[in-house]
């Protein structure tokens, strides 16, 4: 059967999708559809085994071209169905307007919005890279593919990562460029005119031109990039919404379904069946290739896999086992200076720590268990703490070198996390993570386990002022769903902190200090505890608590020595340490009511931290920017101090 009729075939299905839900893209699937054609001959999926970890990927950057993967995962022989077909758009559909990880059979990742996608290829790349270097060439060879348009292009993200990809060399990593010249405010000359090609060349890709609906220079590319040993960008000419009557390369098409009469002059011009998603028999014939294909070439890998020495690495890295790190004990390091603040608490001034201090031990504890852990910093692995010493760099070891590209450090690791074999972490300063806040998002769409570690956590970064002090970013986060923030009072609650971490498979920001914190020496720091997102870590001496100190991080130490004081003048006070406060919510009233009893709550943080109002009568936070100084001068002058949180609490009962 000739292609041409495959591929209208399909464009007219998605053309028919969107107009049944009224709603949704048909341009660039329309456009896309000769491409797809094609590719079905070249991509070695098996939907029968969907997690197959040596599968090709196949990403779309641009969300908005859905209708053509669920039509593809359709043909190819995925779990979707017709109806699901028929349900694009639709609620509690597997088809929602934009793909979405583990809620559609096939989809590798959610992108949303543009540029994402093209970093994930990027991180997919990369982590195929390092599973062939921990499995070796006949275990892992697979391909990355990945449709993007100009809008894709334009963002900076894809520059980020597609710098990083030339630089690494990722032979396995195939762009395929839908350059149609159109965006939603039509053609692209009006704010796009930048040579493509010379700046991919210029990033170390190998480029390709093509006619993006001729199928031999189609299929002449794919098996060139194939064979490339450097990343390739191909670049085929399209025109959005191809064979749309009257609405080809009109960027009305983009966006807005293109209207029954269309679609049927359409088909009636082409020689299609009039019918709304049909496919013909020849057509869904042409597709079972895919699927029988796959089928064959995962048998044949299971062979390679049963005769490898590496056979048992696989299996650990796809357990995910963390039951045999050996975390750091912090509590025995320490000598005889301290403060004693009540029978059960001390302060160990002297031999202080820092939490990005006390992290890089923990994360140097879990690589050596996990062949499957590593990350890295965009550019600050020295000021995060977060080198792994005893492995080498990507891709022949654990440590990453993002280079300064939060942005694209972000998707990358969204990518890593969804390989399959990996659980990553990556780094920056705190006041930095707004950089790469697309990717948290889209992390905690999929409940991805990521660790983004997070330091010089608030106007304690001291000198380098308000540009680098973050005080609103812990607030946004813990406005985002799915996303749990750790902010350690000290390196013992960071260790339980971490306990907790592994187990719970979601993205979790670890937000640390740049000054070193006393260690907390209280029978109360249990993993258990911390697990609960706050807990009493230094109790009252009284038997009924008229006021309830809630703290966390740095605070929390300036908070125990506030209550030293408050019970010296007969204030009966506790203390309640809150590491997470995403997990404290979750809790039930009951357990809500023990932790602040009938007590009048003062919340303190060095932030801004409006949401503490959900148990705090007051709060002592920043009204306002930091600014330049020291940090201990910084926290007298922004009212983080023991006489402030008295005069606070005084004047609160």
């Amino acid at each position: 059967m000739e292609y041409q009729k495959i591929a209208n075939e399909i464009r007219f299905f998605c053309a028919d999708m969107v107009q049944e839900a009224n709603s949704g893209h048909p341009g660039a699937p329309m456009g896309l559809a000769d491409i797809a054609v094609i590719l079905s001959q070249h991509i070695s999926i098996n939907p029968s085994e969907p997690h197959w970890i040596n599968r090709d990927r196949l990403v779309f950057s641009g969300g908005h071209a859905s209708a053509l993967l669920y039509v593809l995962l359709y043909v190819w022989g995925y779990d979707i169905s017709l109806q699901d077909l028929y349900d694009f758009r639709k609620i509690n559909s597997k088809t929602p307007g934009h793909p979405e990880y583990k809620h559609t059979q096939g989809v590798e990742i959610t992108t949303g919005p543009l540029g994402q996608g093209v970093a994930n290829a990027v991180g997919f790349a990369m982590a195929a890279k390092r599973a062939q270097n921990i499995l070796g060439k006949e275990i892992i060879d697979h391909k990355i593919y990945c449709f993007c348009g100009d809008g894709d292009l334009q963002e900076g993200v894809s520059y980020e990562s597609c710098s990083l990809a030339g630089h690494h060399r990722l032979d396995n990593l195939i762009l395929i460029y839908d350059s149609n010249n159109i965006s939603i405010e039509g053609d692209i000359g009006i704010a796009f005119s930048e040579n493509v090609r010379t700046r991919f060349e210029a990033q170390g890709f190998f480029v390709l031109e093509i006619n993006g609906h001729n199928y031999n220079e189609i299929d002449f590319a794919l098996q060139q990039a194939k064979k490339s040993e450097a990343p390739t960008l191909i670049i085929a000419k399209t025109k959005i919404a191809k064979n749309a009557y009257k609405l080809e390369g009109s960027h009305h098409a983009h966006g807005a379904p293109l209207g029954r009469d269309i679609i049927q002059e359409s088909k009636k011009k082409l020689g299609l069946s009039p019918k709304t998603f049909y496919l013909s028999y020849d057509t869904k014939a042409y597709f079972t290739h895919v699927k029988l294909r796959g089928e064959q070439n995962y048998q044949e890998w299971q062979k390679k896999l049963q005769n490898s020495k590496r056979k048992n690495i696989l299996e650990s890295l796809l357990q995910k086992d963390h039951s045999s790190i050996v975390f750091p004990d912090f509590s025995k390091r320490y000598d005889e200076t301290q403060q004693k603040i009540n029978n059960y608490v001390t302060l160990h001034i002297t031999n202080s720590m820092a939490t990005r201090s006390s992290n890089a031990a923990i994360l140097n504890a879990i690589a050596k268990a996990n062949i499957g852990f590593m990350g890295g910093s965009a550019d600050l692995g020295p000021s995060n703490n977060t080198t792994i010493i005893d492995s080498d760099d990507f891709p022949n070891g654990k440590n990453l070198h993002f280079g300064i590209r939060e942005h694209a450090m972000g998707a990358i690791s969204n990518a890593f996390a969804n390989y399959g074999i990996f659980t990553p972490y990556c780094a920056t300063f705190f006041a930095f993570s707004d950089y790469l806040s697309p990717s948290i998002r889209i992390a905690s769409l999929m409940n991805a386990q990521i660790f983004y570690i997070f330091t010089h956590d608030s106007i304690g970064v001291g000198e380098d002022g308000a540009t680098h002090q973050p005080i609103e970013q812990l607030s946004h986060f813990r406005a985002m769903p799915n996303l749990l923030n750790w902010r350690p009072a000290d390196a013992n609650e960071n260790v339980c902190a971490w306990k907790n971490a592994l187990k719970i498979k979601k993205p979790q920001t670890f937000i640390l200090t740049r000054q070193n914190l006393p260690i907390i020496e209280s029978p109360y720091i249990t993993t258990d505890n911390v697990g609960k997102g706050a807990y009493i870590i230094s109790p009252s001496q009284y038997t009924h608590i008229t006021l309830t100190l809630l703290a966390s991080g740095s605070e929390v130490s300036l908070a125990i020595k506030a209550q030293q004081k408050l019970e010296s003048n007969n204030v009966a006070t506790q203390v309640v340490s809150m590491p997470c406060y995403d997990l404290l919510i979750e809790q039930d009233e009951k357990y809500v009511k023990d932790l602040f009893k009938d007590s009048k709550v003062l919340g303190i943080e060095a932030l801004r931290s409006f949401e503490l109002y959900r148990y705090a009568n007051d709060i002592i936070c920043m009204q306002g920017f930091g600014a330049s100084g020291k940090g201990n001068l910084l926290f007298e002058k922004f009212g983080f101090n023991v006489d402030n949180i008295c005069n606070k609490a005084q004047s609160l009962l």
